[in-house]
């Protein structure tokens, strides 16, 4: 798989608890991903964090959280990201953050190469 050199970042923050369908929002979302063959997604869970209702989410032993805060990041370029929004949008619901980054790809697999044109980074 190829990916645009000039790409962009789906950003997604939310709760480790949150559900879509039965399973675990984060993981329908990944899954979701790879089934419209989008180039990549990650789940990072954060050991501390909060929303918009400012309750602190931490791993601290003597303040224990079932429901850390989680990111997703998924990496494509802008066209193939904005056609899985509208896949995206019902699964967030009112849950989480979104956000969407322009970014530079500089090496995506074994190909080294990303394709497009090479810019310098000064550029």
């Amino acid at each position: 798989m190829r990916i645009p050199r000039d790409a962009v970042r789906l950003r997604i923050y939310l709760g480790e608890t949150a559900k879509h369908e039965g399973q675990p929002l984060y993981e329908a979302i990944v899954l979701a991903a790879r089934r419209h063959h989008l180039a990549g997604a990650t789940v990072l869970r954060g050991p501390l964090g909060f929303g918009h209702s400012s309750r602190l989410h931490t791993t601290k032993v003597l303040r224990l959280s079932e429901d850390l805060p989680l990111v997703i990041d998924i990496i494509d370029g802008p066209e193939r990201i904005e056609a899985f929004l509208p896949v995206l949008e019902p699964m967030i619901g009112d849950r989480g953050l979104v956000t969407i980054e322009k970014i530079q790809v500089l090496r995506y697999g074994p190909n080294r190469e990303c394709s497009g044109t090479s810019q310098s980074i000064s550029e």
